[in-house]
């Protein structure tokens, strides 16, 4: 932490106050310089009486209120500086996977800047305990992923999932659910297992074929999620295979099937 240096008119009347306390010389007065003293005439014949506890109280003071105006200052410079840091980072964020079609048509130099933006989000992140947070609690739109079981860009764009996609969580029941739109309409939910405080086990226990055929997991559907960035509209997270998702919410309300 850098070290905050005393204001300059304090520096002045700690420079005076040795000059005066050094000095064997009585104090005149000159007709062509300024004097912070009153303007009293002095006596050549004796040094003028000056009460040093006074004027060391007075300078304490003065260098007293600086620093703690400088650190006041300093502080909410340093927050406000972080907010609009986190804002700009955002819209970088939403800037580059915007073109992107989800990540589908992301190139290795555009998934490398779409990691290197998320990383500088979550480094100055302040949700340290996600699944502590009603912030998590909700339905949210996947805006962008490296996982290719879902983008399937292996297959005919018609064969792909071309509407949004979302995915919807309850921190108090422990519950999320994977939710596709057009063309096929399927949905997976899941129970959710604390690893710790940001990272789960996802247990699937069933999934609906266009969103009407129900079929119960054969026990192999099963991951790791880290959330690794939260706020009220912005939710980054990462798998245990490496794989990158970048969410917004887009209804606080909505409740997973228990």
């Amino acid at each position: 932490m850098a070290l905050i240096s005393p204001s300059p008119a304090a520096s002045t009347a700690i420079t005076l106050l040795k000059a005066l306390q050094s000095s064997n010389e009585p104090i005149t007065s000159s007709p062509n310089s300024l004097s912070i003293f009153p303007s009293k005439p002095f006596v050549k014949s004796s040094k003028p009486h000056i009460n040093n506890d006074t004027l060391f109280s007075s300078v304490e003071n003065a260098v007293s209120f600086s620093l703690k105006w400088r650190t006041r200052v300093s502080f909410f410079s340093g927050f406000l500086t972080k907010g609009k840091d986190v804002n700009s980072l955002k819209d970088e964020l939403f800037d580059a996977i915007a073109p992107l079609d989800r990540g589908a048509e992301a190139s290795p130099d555009d998934q490398e800047r779409v990691d290197q933006i998320a990383r500088k989000l979550e480094a100055v992140n302040e949700i340290k305990e996600p699944l502590k947070s009603n912030l998590l609690n909700g339905k949210w739109e996947l805006l962008y992923t490296t996982s290719q079981s879902i983008l399937q860009t292996k297959r005919p764009k018609f064969l792909r999932p071309n509407g949004k996609i979302y995915q919807a969580i309850n921190v108090d029941t422990l519950r999320a659910q994977n939710l596709e739109t057009w063309p096929f309409f399927n949905q997976a939910t899941a129970n959710l297992v604390p690893l710790n405080a940001r990272r789960v086990a996802v247990k699937f226990d069933y999934f609906k074929i266009a969103g009407l055929i129900p079929i119960k997991s054969p026990g192999s559907g099963r991951g790791q999620l880290e959330i690794t960035y939260l706020d009220e509209e912005l939710r980054i997270s990462r798998g245990n295979q490496g794989n990158l998702f970048i969410l917004k919410m887009v209804d606080p309300s909505y409740r997973v099937p228990l």
